[in-house]
């Protein structure tokens, strides 16, 4: 059983095989996002036609999906025309195999719920945030997505954590990676990533900085911890991996919450940056009636 996943984010498409209990064969294609819907869907069918003979599909992305029509609700100004995009249906006649589709952040919360966090906290109520482009956000509750009236709960990233009469300053302003990036861009345009950045932390001024994008996600999650009162929150993206964010979000959050609260643990996403892979890569394993396996 060969299942191709594609995660699809405004900076690139990941993308792999799942057979066998593995990910494997994983690339990284620019999604050049401001050339919009139509051309990344393209890109990804000439992704998935590389992967040779395949059994199904799975695909994670960004914006907020319809997954029982695998079609995109609405997407913001990150991917250009890709509201109203019917992924699934063009997929399926594309490649005549079944097809599942997922919100990024979903498929990160199934992948943690199944093989991850959630399965070694024995959790299955809590939230879920990722910090990349935007940030997106999920919420497990009973070991299911809680999805909302409209597919689309958890818009963490459109939370307001600043503002003026005439400007909403939406989370995802401050507390992205891109946030993070153009900040440091600023005062150092060689540290372009996030990967630079963290290795640059000795530099007085990256680390000021850093300190003060960490206290935007504070912000944040404060306010997500008051709401939902969880025990656990699974926070995604490749930033999240550096120790010294965990580390201090942690320390920071229980210095700021009421003390009933303190409870809360923040984890990183267990699978990493394939989290989301191996979320499509489950849910398209049901449309096939297949439970996918995966080898430690």
């Amino acid at each position: 059983m060969r299942i191709v996943v594609l995660d699809i984010g405004g900076t690139e498409i990941k993308s792999g095989i799942i057979e066998n209990g593995n990910l494997s064969l994983k690339i990284k294609t620019p999604s050049n996002a401001q050339l919009g819907g139509p051309y990344i869907i393209d890109t990804a069918k000439s992704i998935i036609s590389g992967y040779g003979d395949i059994n199904g599909i799975g695909i994670s992305t960004a914006g907020q999906v319809d997954s029982e029509k695998g079609m995109i609700v609405y997407s913001n100004q990150n991917i250009l025309d890709y509201t109203g995009m019917k992924i699934q249906d063009i997929f399926q006649a594309a490649f005549n195999v079944p097809v599942a589709v997922e919100n990024d952040v979903n498929a990160v919360a199934v992948s943690e719920t199944i093989f991850g966090v959630g399965k070694t906290h024995n959790e299955k109520n809590f939230i879920c945030l990722t910090y990349g482009t935007g940030v997106g956000g999920a919420i497990v509750y009973n070991g299911e997505i809680f999805r909302g009236a409209s597919f689309s709960a958890a818009e963490f990233g459109h939370i307001i954590t600043h503002g003026t009469k005439n400007e909403s300053g939406y989370y995802e302003k401050y507390a992205s990676t891109n946030a993070l990036i153009e900040k440091i861009k600023a005062v150092m345009p060689d540290l372009n990533n996030g990967r630079k950045i963290f290795m640059n932390m000795e530099v007085p001024v990256v680390k000021e900085i850093i300190d003060d994008w960490i206290q935007e996600i504070i912000y944040g999650l404060v306010s997500l911890i008051h709401i939902f009162n969880p025990s656990l929150i699974v926070l995604g993206g490749g930033v999240m991996c550096q120790d010294y964010v965990i580390q201090t979000l942690q320390q920071e959050i229980n210095a700021q919450i009421m003390p009933s609260f303190c409870a809360v643990k923040l984890v990183p996403a267990s699978l990493g940056n394939d989290s989301g892979l191996w979320g499509v890569g489950y849910l398209a394993g049901l449309k096939l009636n297949t439970v996918i396996d995966k080898i430690s």
